[in-house]
């Protein structure tokens, strides 16, 4: 066949006879990607809406660390701190006589008296549970150095069971004998065995008691055995905040050697050299601390 078409175009390519192929233009395919990995979890909480928290217990400054419940039947109470708060007017006649007396067994009254004449009496009316002592008895110490006694002498607020001269003294004026549970079962135990000899019925131990309150009210309980008193200090210890510890007592009987007493804690440096001078005369050397939380209201704490 020649290239003459029928139209009689000659050795050239006839448009008609031999059109151009058209061809569409490709549409592009949108490749579709795999879904990641992470989009097929569960969707993560928005940050807009934060759990709520629950509302921390408020703790009573001073007061012990709190132990929780379930723990509390394995609580070392022995490292229990204990105050015994006194005028510094009345410290040189505690270390002539080397003993903190119970009320009861003063002869002559302090030089500056704490409780009030009403005080002194409702405590001998009480009587510590299960024994047939008063609480009048018992050298008497708190188990908080932000006990509420103590809090209003720093407040300067009106207490009835406070004396005029505890009400008109300032706070550095005082100082806090300080022991421990460990400290003073021990001392008790030791003046027991050096009682009882070979020839002896062997003493029944004097016993410490331990209130929910003060020792004088109505409605305190006591543990004025070993294992009742390890059991409030166990309660009393474990309490969310603190409350109860600054109306508790730990109470002693009789006498309270002064060589029991490891810490004497003071207001400023003022009183801890006048409190030195005071120790120079005596055959006892307890730590003096400065440590002025123990001396300001909770107020000025916060």
């Amino acid at each position: 066949m020649d290239d003459e078409c029928i139209h009689g175009l000659e050795g050239k390519l006839c448009a008609l006879c031999y059109p151009k192929v058209v061809t569409e233009p490709l549409v592009p395919v949108k490749k579709t990607r795999a879904p990641k990995l992470s989009s097929l979890r569960d969707p993560l909480p928005t940050a807009a809406t934060p759990p709520a928290r629950a509302a921390r217990p408020v703790r009573v400054a001073g007061a012990p660390r709190p132990v929780r419940a379930e723990k509390a039947s394995t609580d070392n109470v022995d490292e229990q701190r204990v105050y015994h708060l006194t005028h510094i007017s009345n410290l040189a006649a505690i270390l002539r006589d080397g003993c903190l007396f119970a009320n009861a067994a003063l002869t002559t009254r302090p030089a500056v008296d704490i409780s009030a004449p009403a005080t002194r009496e409702s405590r001998r009316d009480a009587l510590v549970a299960g024994t047939e002592r008063s609480v009048a008895e018992y050298v008497p110490f708190f188990l908080s150095p932000n006990a509420t006694v103590w809090e209003s002498i720093r407040a300067e607020s009106t207490d009835p069971r406070l004396a005029l001269d505890a009400h008109g003294s300032e706070a550095f004026a005082f100082v806090m004998l300080v022991s421990t549970v460990k400290k003073i079962n021990d001392g008790l135990a030791a003046v027991t065995d050096a009682s009882t000899t070979d020839d002896e019925t062997p003493l029944v131990p004097s016993l410490v008691a331990v209130t929910n309150g003060d020792a004088a009210g109505s409605l305190t309980r006591f543990g004025a055995t070993p294992a009742t008193a390890e059991r409030m200090l166990q309660t009393l210890r474990a309490e969310a905040d603190g409350a109860m510890m600054l109306e508790a007592e730990l109470l002693v009987p009789d006498a309270v050697p002064m060589e029991l007493v490891t810490l004497i804690g003071v207001c400023n440096d003022n009183v801890r050299e006048t409190v030195r001078g005071i120790l120079k005369a005596s055959a006892f050397k307890p730590k003096v601390a400065v440590y002025p939380p123990w001396f300001h209201t909770s107020a000025d704490a916060e």
